[in-house]
């Protein structure tokens, strides 16, 4: 197997997307936090990296996309007021 840097870089942004995931449904993430959003851009970039060796139409539609959603939660996230605390 001859991996070139950027099949490194896609597969730690899948490892890190499926890790995410998979906090968010132990309940160890919540869904509306920074770190959920960051890590979710972070593994989605990474991802869009590893389409410089091959590139394929349909992941990166799905992974631009998910770059934007994350995009997006991570402005809201600064826009809503602190939740209390309890």
């Amino acid at each position: 197997m001859n991996l070139q840097w950027y099949d490194w870089v896609g597969m730690g942004g899948t490892v890190l997307v499926v890790a995410v995931f998979f906090l968010l449904q132990a309940g160890r993430l919540h869904g509306n936090r920074l770190t959920y959003q960051l890590m979710n851009l972070f593994g989605a970039g990474g991802i869009l990296v590893s389409l410089w060796g091959s590139f394929n139409i349909s992941v990166f539609l799905l992974e631009a996309t998910w770059v934007a959603i994350s995009a997006y939660g991570i402005v809201r996230s600064f826009k809503q007021p602190p939740a209390p605390r309890g």
